[in-house]
């Protein structure tokens, strides 16, 4: 079925919660609807940081997009995209890199809807778009919009920043696998920065939260901070190593000081291929 010029019609499904919408409300966006809002107040009224662990989360997908640019990478995979919030990662590298490349990738239609946004490179540089699964990393490396704008024999940053705790294990660690995928298309000097939402400090609290992405067909799995670690298996840790977002490397010393642990339930780390 179509519209009056042919085209699919996509269900974007404004009565259910969307993962990506309740993030947008987390952060203060406006592309979300009374089911998102709905569902996101009931995660804020088991964990009323979520909040703080959004922001802190965002935080170190800037920073660490710009460490990553002013250490000379000029490519960058964002997987996992998300509804577009200003700045969005092209800004943050294209403003320490004008001539960087990002191609972004995403499976949520609501996030096809507002791609434009994502597309408004400098002169210099170029941004793409791309509508596909992580969980499909082959169709990903291989998709004329990722080899039109990067060199895949060139080092690439990629960014899997909150999105591999939506891909469950399965019966054979398959969030593992995948990333595992991705990391071998990718030339050495290439680049993985990735956060990963955790039950280790609020064990409750989380467990409550994932009941809540579940009734909205969403499913969750936490990682501890040893199953964190195996997605860099094989890559070089860059410092501080793994540890909460607000605490790689900010901008203030001060800050990583006022977010507890269990505030933030949640790890980072960027890591560099041999």
């Amino acid at each position: 079925m179509g519209d009056e010029h042919g085209e699919p019609v996509v269900d974007l499904q404004l009565d259910r919660a969307h993962s990506a919408r309740i993030y947008d409300y987390m952060l203060g966006g406006k592309t979300n609807f009374l089911a998102d809002r709905t569902a996101a107040g009931s995660v804020l009224a088991v964990f009323p940081a979520a909040l703080v662990a959004a922001r802190i989360n965002r935080e170190f997908t800037h920073r660490s997009t710009r460490d990553l640019a002013r250490a000379g990478l000029r490519q960058f995979l964002d997987i996992g995209t998300g509804i577009p919030t200003p700045p969005n990662l092209h800004e943050i590298a294209q403003g320490v890199a004008p001539d960087a490349r990002v191609v972004y990738t995403d499976n949520d239609p609501i996030v096809l809807a507002h791609a434009a946004a994502l597309l408004r490179s400098t002169p210099q540089g170029r941004t793409a778009y791309l509508q596909a699964d992580v969980t499909d990393p082959g169709a990903i490396v291989t998709a004329p919009q990722v080899l039109a704008t990067l060199d895949l024999s060139r080092p690439v940053a990629l960014s899997l920043n909150a999105l591999m705790h939506f891909v469950p294990d399965g019966d054979r660690n398959r969030a593992h696998e995948v990333v595992e995928e991705l990391k071998a298309a990718l030339p050495s000097g290439s680049a993985l920065a990735m956060s990963h939402a955790t039950a280790d400090f609020s064990p409750e609290a989380m467990a409550r939260i994932s009941d809540i992405y579940a009734a909205a067909g969403t499913t969750v799995t936490y990682r501890t901070k040893a199953e964190f670690a195996r997605f860099f298996d094989g890559w070089e840790l860059w410092q501080p190593g793994i540890t909460l977002p607000h605490q790689w490397r900010p901008d203030d010393p001060g800050d990583a000081t006022h977010v507890t642990d269990a505030e933030a339930a949640c790890y980072a780390a960027v890591a560099r291929k041999p």
